[in-house]
């Protein structure tokens, strides 16, 4: 279990601190909604987190080299809705390049591992996940 302390620093930002580690992660209101857009809006760091938690469990999954990762990224684009304001689409692009061509079976269970990372998990069946995965060697 995680635990993490937040601290309204006025200004619509928000200072997060992960208590284990001590990193800070500073959070400000995206420009459409009143904020500056000087940082990460918690909005934000959902999508990036959707991403983030991919990456992580194919990388777990790839520990003992099953799928002979060299490289893993990925860009995110998140889609709001206004009314309700909510994400209604996460966008997320994951590029991973392999030392040897995968095969199909392969790159099959990479997208559901994907697809079943707990942040996808978590999220509502409203928001669509829209996500793509490019494979090269």
């Amino acid at each position: 279990m995680s635990k993490i302390s937040l601290e309204y620093n006025g200004e619509l930002r928000n200072t997060l601190i992960h208590l284990e580690s001590k990193t800070e992660i500073l959070t400000d209101a995206p420009k459409d909604n009143n904020g500056k857009g000087e940082s990460f809006s918690p909005t934000d760091l959902v999508a990036s987190s959707l991403a983030a938690c991919m990456m992580t469990v194919i990388n777990i999954s790839d520990i003992n080299g099953v799928f002979g990762i060299e490289t893993c990224s990925a860009e995110v684009d998140k889609i709001m809705q206004q009314t309700p304001r909510r994400i209604s689409e996460i966008v997320v692009t994951l590029k991973i390049k392999t030392i040897v061509e995968l095969s199909q079976k392969k790159q099959k269970d990479i997208y559901d591992l994907a697809h079943n990372c707990p942040v996808a998990l978590s999220l509502s069946n409203e928001t669509n996940q829209n996500i793509s995965i490019t494979f090269n060697h």
